[in-house]
């Protein structure tokens, strides 16, 4: 993700959803290229005009010497299955699109979905299970590395669910303000301290205005 020095992930209309510099945008090729899959959200997917991508050869061609497909396999999250189906996303059809969904969805956005993606999978009833859905996402699809691209509400449910292992987090040096602007985890968010998701600084390295950092899950201590 890449955020702004205020925490902002997009203006408070989403009017400005990219904000990265040329080399931040390589780094997140960089990180597609180390991937089984990528997953984003819908709202992602609708206001950014993602189409989640492997990028230039050379990304691809990383891919390939990695032992991986050429290009990833693709995840949407929709609790509510109201994805817009005439999304860029769908438009290209480079590699397989999962849909992970709740029991909310209704039959017509189903079937809707059904018929654009490869598969929708039903993974909870109110709201969707991340543990199950990668569970499910490594048997069926031999998904070992995943890397999220958000939203805000998506990535707050993983933090929740203490499913992330590694964060890398670009600071860009704009300031947007605004109560309503979406930030790295919106979502329910923890009640205390203690409910916190907690991680390691592992890396920073400045690149002109943009400090680049990787957070990871503390180390085990036997």
């Amino acid at each position: 993700m890449a955020m702004t020095a205020d925490g902002k992930i997009a203006s408070a209309n989403r009017a400005v959803t990219s904000f990265g510099s040329a080399r931040d945008l390589e780094h997140l090729y960089e990180l597609r290229a180390t991937a089984d899959a990528v997953m984003c959200g819908a709202r992602t997917v609708e206001t950014a005009e993602t189409t989640l991508s492997p990028g230039a050869a050379k990304f691809r061609q990383q891919r390939l010497r990695r032992g991986l497909a050429e290009y990833p396999v693709r995840v949407l999250v929709s609790g509510s299955g109201s994805l817009d189906a005439d999304a860029a996303i769908f438009k290209a059809r480079i590699s397989p699109i999962i849909i992970l969904t709740t029991a909310r969805i209704a039959q017509v956005n189903l079937k809707r979905l059904q018929a654009i993606a490869e598969e929708v999978k039903i993974c909870g009833h109110r709201e969707l299970d991340f543990h199950a859905a990668l569970l499910w996402l490594r048997g069926k699809w031999g998904v070992t590395r995943l890397l999220c691209e958000g939203g805000g509400e998506l990535n707050e449910a993983l933090f929740r669910a203490n499913l992330v292992d590694e964060v890398h987090l670009t600071i860009c040096p704009q300031i947007f303000g605004g109560r309503t602007a979406p930030t790295l985890a919106d979502g329910r968010g923890a009640a205390g301290l203690g409910a916190a998701a907690t991680f390691e600084l592992t890396s920073t390295r400045r690149t002109k205005a943009e400090l680049f950092t990787v957070f990871s899950r503390p180390r085990l201590v036997a």
